[in-house]
């Protein structure tokens, strides 16, 4: 019996998206660009939303937020795919895949919780908009990120500390480009029924409680803004509301797509496509769905950029 965490592997191979060698320089320059647009895109409405006066209310407060973690959450696996790709290797440590998978399903469970805030400041905007400064106060905006991240911190640091008491005694080879909780669990040969126990109650939890919540919000905010007489003024509420849902949409469509799809009917390739689509697409895509369709943002970010210095 081994010591410690009981695990005979020291190391993961990262199978990625392709084995042929001649489809990494284009996979390397393909998600290099993805990162570098993600990147700037999002820092770009972070520095818009502090820049501006106007966007300084608690909708811009959750997104600004929102940017920062998918930031963090490109980061968290695109630059360790890249490095590989240029190293000609595949590997990563034990204590870096499990770190990896840690703030993967940290940031996750943070855009899911800011999508519930921010799901529930469209609710209140609509339905109860004379109650609106006292009700989306700053101290409770705080209050709720805060919450927020303690709950998806905990959330992932148990799921972390279960799968380190596993043990890994046949294959190490992962068939995704980062350290994911499911593929992890089938390359184990200790009993994982713990670990899919909680993954069931707790991952369930924490998704369905706040799907169920934006639900709920958008319900409301369908009736009221049906019940508004003229047209330009339901075409005026639901515009404000068009960003945030197509998000939403994008983002419950691609964890539907990775993790609720029963198993026969898709393949370790297709799964791993959509993990791309999940974990890099659609925090690339973000800030520009909020670009385009939300007339406050494009202002700052007109602002912001002729702020900047100009060469020349």
């Amino acid at each position: 019996m081994e010591r410690g965490n009981h695990t005979s592997a020291s190391e993961f191979l990262l199978l990625g998206l392709s084995s042929q060698p001649e489809r990494q320089e284009l996979i390397f320059g393909l998600f290099l660009v993805m990162y570098l647009i993600g990147a700037a895109g999002n820092w770009l409405i972070i520095l818009a939303v502090a820049s501006d006066s106007h966007l300084h209310m608690p909708m811009y407060f959750f997104l600004s937020n929102l940017s920062l973690v998918d930031f963090c959450f490109i980061s968290a696996t695109v630059p360790k795919m890249l490095v590989n790709i240029q190293a000609q290797t595949q590997s990563i440590s034990y204590g870096g895949c499990l770190a990896q998978m840690y703030f993967c399903i940290l940031l996750a469970n943070m855009d899911n919780f800011l999508l519930t805030a921010m799901a529930y400041d469209r609710y209140v905007a609509i339905c109860h908009p004379l109650h609106y400064s006292t009700t989306m106060s700053l101290q409770t905006c705080a209050l709720v990120l805060g919450c927020s991240w303690l709950i998806a911190s905990s959330h992932s640091l148990l799921h972390t500390l279960l799968m380190a008491r596993l043990e890994f005694c046949a294959s190490n080879m992962i068939p995704y480009f980062f350290c994911d909780l499911v593929p992890l669990l089938q390359l184990s040969c200790s009993n994982t029924q713990l670990n899919q126990l909680m993954i069931l109650l707790v991952g369930g939890l924490i998704v369905l409680v706040p799907f169920l919540g934006i639900l709920v919000s958008y319900i409301h905010i369908v009736s009221a803004v049906l019940k508004v007489p003229s047209a330009r003024g339901k075409q005026k509420a639901f515009s404000t509301c068009g960003s945030h849902l197509t998000v939403v949409i994008l983002f419950y469509g691609t964890i539907t797509g990775v993790y609720l799809n029963p198993s026969p009917s898709h393949s370790a390739d297709k799964d791993s496509l959509a993990s791309v689509i999940y974990m890099v697409v659609t925090p690339t895509l973000n800030p520009f769905i909020y670009c385009l369709r939300n007339k406050d943002m494009k202002r700052a970010l007109r602002k912001l950029l002729l702020r900047l210095p100009r060469g020349g």
